[in-house]
């Protein structure tokens, strides 16, 4: 298993500097995530050649190497000129991540949850686009559920990256999702049971803690107006909320989980370095098999699915 870090709480810094900084924290990977000047949220990637080099020299300077790439554009919009918009900012950000020589990327399944049947429709018409680009490239695709796309909730998600029915379009199980993934009826979350559903499907997990906002008979946190639809949900040190880390860590040891761990706190921009040393030692703890970075250096081995390779 290899942990990865999504830098986002370094974001400010110069490309070269978060690079260095990852490894100063003893990262071998990183994965990704939306930067202004490189792959922002929702718009056309800002990255061109120079900015692409400048980052896989300083990748290859400091021994690290990309995990996955985790774009989020509105591919599952039930506008339809937005969601042609977001195909096009999906291939761009393939070729980028196809020139970053990286082998995977990540993103969620987006769309609008009161429109989901739409969004689902909308979510496929994306999906004959880009698959084939995918393929030709040799990158895979993990899928996530997040709180306020069209699909919310664990079992329906890992059902629709099935019925993809590509081996290399699989399942990322997102820890501080996890009272959001057992559905609005439950009150707690299983973990070990939904990671189950996932078996084989299950390749890569995103790590943070998270309270229950449906606990205290729902009244944990205060929304206004009364009824209103907006979700909640954070990305802490882990020991920070209430998701069961005993039931996740042995839900992965239970499916001999041998993918990515990426950690994905947000919440400590002022103590960064701090949270994010905090959880790789956590999560390594947790997870005898993960890959650490060793003293002097180590070959980094590639994460593309058994015969998938990129075309030339």
């Amino acid at each position: 298993m290899k942990i990865a870090l999504d830098p986002y709480m370094f974001r400010a810094l110069p490309i070269d500097d978060m690079v260095r900084t990852v490894a100063e924290l003893g990262y071998q990977y990183i994965e990704l995530s939306p930067r202004d000047e490189f792959m922002p949220f929702f718009l056309h990637p800002r990255a061109d050649d120079e900015r692409i080099a400048q980052l896989k020299n300083a990748l290859r300077t400091r021994g690290i190497a990309l995990s996955s790439v985790l774009p989020l554009y509105k591919w599952s919009s039930p506008d339809e000129t937005e969601r042609q918009a977001a195909v096009r900012y999906w291939k761009r950000m393939i070729e980028i991540t196809a020139d970053l020589e990286c082998p995977l990327m990540n993103s969620e399944f987006n769309g609008r949850p009161e429109r989901a049947a739409e969004s689902e429709a909308a979510f496929r018409r994306s999906m004959e686009e880009l698959l084939p680009l995918f393929e030709r490239e040799g990158i895979a695709l993990n899928l996530e559920a997040h709180p306020d796309d069209f699909c919310e909730e664990n079992t329906p998600a890992v059902d629709l990256v099935r019925a993809i029915n590509k081996p290399w379009v699989n399942y990322l199980y997102c820890a501080p999702h996890s009272f959001h993934l057992s559905g609005a009826s439950e009150v707690g979350a299983d973990i070990a049971a939904m990671m189950r559903y996932a078996g084989d499907k299950l390749r890569h997990v995103h790590i943070a803690d998270s309270f229950n906002h449906k606990g205290s008979s729902g009244l944990r946190y205060i929304l206004n107006p009364p009824g209103t639809t907006a979700r909640i949900h954070q990305h802490l040190d882990i020991d920070q909320g209430e998701v069961d880390w005993d039931a996740f860590f042995a839900g992965l040891r239970e499916l001999n989980f041998d993918g990515v761990a990426t950690a994905c706190v947000f919440a400590w921009e002022e103590r960064a370095r701090e949270s994010s040393a905090f959880m790789l030692n956590r999560i390594a703890k947790g997870t005898p098999r993960a890959v650490r970075v060793l003293a002097g250096g180590s070959a980094v081995t590639s994460i593309r699915p058994a015969g998938m390779q990129r075309s030339t």
